[in-house]
């Protein structure tokens, strides 16, 4: 699980559809077939979130609507469920665009460009804006991407090993983890000091102060959950869109035709031009090219949930506390659901009558009341992303083996550096010399379409 886990989970189906495994000292059991955990997420009573992964994360995000028990999710999340409805996600992809032409707009071709870190920047902004206005100023942006890109590798090593003494000790890794972590804090509440002494915002912040100062009978909001929502959703916002958006343009570099085929499709709808509210549903294959993404290499490839009850599952009796795993990635990678597992095909997403796939395969987004709050705004700030940069650029892989995705707190590329290479093709620019910006902003009906299309998923 630890040296090889890809390669580990991918044996375990042949070993039944529930499997007893080990995670040190403690017993687990792994879910490998894509009915039974549909039927361990819709029922978040009995399978609440918990385990090592969630131990570690709240000790991390606190209690927010991320990793907060059954009880108190209901509550937290019809607070800030406004923020991520279609029609709000609609109104951020001019915004989405506009950071990530800010982002690309100093590309030159044959520059070799940190691709890992330039999107984790680019998500990181994203989130912030949504979440704090600009609350959270560049240079804090920025300071926050580096301190999540610490606190990501101290993160699967602690659900792994769950034995909390080595994390104690002061190594260097672990004081760089606990440093990175204080630091985000900090910088959170900074922003949210700022706020309470200005003007309100019509912002996330801005909702959660509000719901703070209601008086209205309702479970009062505190300083603390404030602070753990922001958090919570902040590290979350950006770190897998980031790796998801990574992976696609390393994927795009190993398989020509599909770049191609994204290529020919984004200059016919957008034609060089800033699209409107209705060119959203007909970039179908682009996509098709990020759901493929999910597939392939699921940011989120390994979750835990926690039984809160004796209780009958799969032929197996499981006691009270029992830790419970899922992987989109072994989902994702059964060839039973998904034939040729291994190949990167964007095409099987326009064929597919079932847009999850065999027996709700694909949950990049997880499914049940528990389903990521999120997944419309990834959703839409990938595909913004996406055509944006491939309406303009290429992106070449240097000479020499490419690493392949690496598993930890969330799995893609780490470090992953790329060649720019500028389209002459592209409609727009004759010359091919400057990128220009390509906005999607797709309508409300768009928006509920692909969560009809993904929203049973992570």
């Amino acid at each position: 699980m630890f040296r090889r886990p890809l390669e580990f989970l991918n044996s375990l189906p042949a070993r039944g559809d529930l499997v007893e495994i080990r995670l040190g000292p403690q017993r687990a059991w792994m879910v490998c077939h894509p009915e039974l955990v549909h039927r361990m997420l819709r029922d978040s009573r009995t399978f609440d979130k918990g385990g090592p992964q969630y131990e570690r994360l709240r000790a991390l995000m606190g209690g927010g609507v991320v990793t907060c028990p059954h009880a108190e999710h209901r509550r937290q999340r019809r607070m800030l469920q406004p923020t991520f409805r279609p029609s709000s996600v609609a109104g951020h992809t001019r915004m989405m665009a506009e950071e990530t032409e800010s982002l690309c707009g100093d590309w030159r071709g044959g520059q070799q460009v940190d691709v890992s870190a330039a999107m984790l920047g680019l998500t990181t902004r994203l989130i912030s804006r949504v979440l704090l206005s600009d609350s959270l100023g560049p240079a804090a942006a920025e300071e926050v991407r580096h301190c999540l890109a610490a606190i990501v590798r101290g993160l699967f090593v602690r659900t792994v090993v769950p034995v909390d003494a080595l994390f104690r000790l002061p190594t260097p890794a672990n004081h760089r983890y606990r440093r990175a972590v204080e630091r985000v804090r900090e910088l959170v509440d900074a922003a949210v000091a700022e706020r309470r002494r200005g003007a309100p915002r019509d912002d996330l912040l801005g909702l959660l102060l509000r719901a703070a100062d209601a008086e209205d009978g309702e479970t009062p909001v505190t300083d603390q959950e404030v602070h753990d929502q922001l958090v919570s959703l902040l590290l979350t916002g950006s770190e897998s869109p980031s790796m998801c958006l990574a992976s696609t343009f390393s994927l795009l570099a190993q398989h020509p035709e599909v770049e191609r085929r994204l290529h020919a499709e984004v200059d016919s709808v957008l034609a060089g031009r800033l699209p409107d509210a209705d060119d959203l549903p007909r970039l179908v294959y682009t996509r098709s090219v990020v759901t493929e993404t999910l597939r392939h290499s699921p940011p989120g490839w390994l979750f835990t949930r926690v039984t809160t009850r004796e209780t009958e599952f799969a032929g197996c009796r499981l006691p009270r506390g029992a830790t419970i795993l899922y992987s989109p990635y072994l989902l994702h990678h059964n060839a039973a659901s998904f034939p040729e597992p291994g190949r990167f095909l964007p095409e099987r997403w326009l064929e597919s009558e079932d847009a999850a796939g065999p027996h709700g395969a694909l949950i990049p987004f997880a499914a049940g009341s528990r389903k990521c709050i999120g997944d419309l705004f990834s959703m839409a700030e990938m595909t913004v992303a996406l055509a944006t940069i491939a309406g303009r650029w290429r992106l070449r892989h240097p000479a020499g083996r490419v690493a392949p995705p690496r598993p930890g707190a969330t799995l893609g590329p780490r470090s992953l550096t790329m060649i720019c290479e500028p389209r002459p093709d592209a409609p727009g620019d004759p010359g091919g010399t400057q990128p220009r910006a390509v906005a999607l902003a797709p309508s409300a009906a768009a928006v509920a379409s692909d969560a009809e299309k993904n929203g049973e998923g992570r």
